[in-house]
């Protein structure tokens, strides 16, 4: 029987169940929690949004989405947002769901850091963002109600949360700061991994091999 939290129902299907199970498995309290509440923001938004989109969908998007944070999942060759999306779509191939509906959980994925961009693509692109800025960043935080924010946070509590998912992306990026170029992870190494050094685009434009 599917659960249902702040009103929204948890997908409760063999995809969902195995998608649940895989990220408790692999990812540490904290990146669960923080992933299931994606979830339920991005659901929420979306319903006060009135958008159609695919439950299922956006809670494989969301559960997957910081996979690459993990000792498991974490690769050392390209943007986390990448190893999370790469693996998703593995899981949806595996199960028959090889169309564009495993696009759109990809491309979620891979763009939930980049601002802006994924809020004018598919609803479940946009919700999977829409629920990490709410949760990380607060952004929509009021466009959620107080009783709808406790009933979220008492199914997944966020005990010192600011403080550990910046931990957790310290651990999950320091290996690979070169991947931080350009995108708002190079803010939390700056700030938390020393000797890092941010790359710069105007100097990458200056020290290109063009001769002018």
């Amino acid at each position: 029987m599917s659960d249902t939290i702040a009103g929204v129902r948890i997908p409760d299907s063999a995809l969902a169940r195995e998608a649940t199970e895989l990220v408790r498995d692999s990812a540490p309290p904290l990146l669960y929690d923080h992933s299931r509440r994606v979830f339920l923001w991005g659901s929420l938004r979306g319903e006060a949004q009135e958008l159609r989109f695919d439950p299922e969908l956006l809670y494989v998007g969301a559960l997957f989405h910081d996979l690459g944070l993990t000792d498991r999942f974490r690769r050392s060759d390209q943007r986390f947002e990448i190893d999370g999306a790469d693996e998703a779509l593995r899981f949806l191939h595996a199960h028959g769901i090889t169309d564009e509906r495993a696009d759109r959980v990809w491309t979620g994925i891979a763009l939930h850091t980049t601002p802006e961009i994924p809020l004018h693509m598919a609803a479940e692109i946009a919700l999977i963002t829409r629920g990490v800025e709410l949760d990380v960043l607060g952004v929509g935080y009021h466009a959620v109600s107080e009783e709808q924010r406790e009933a979220v946070v008492a199914a997944h509590p966020r005990p010192d949360f600011k403080n550990r998912i910046l931990a957790a992306f310290t651990e999950g990026l320091k290996d690979r700061p070169g991947t931080t170029f350009g995108n708002v992870k190079a803010d939390v190494l700056a700030h938390y991994l020393p000797g890092f050094e941010r790359g710069d685009f105007v100097e990458a434009i200056h020290d290109s091999a063009w001769p002018e």
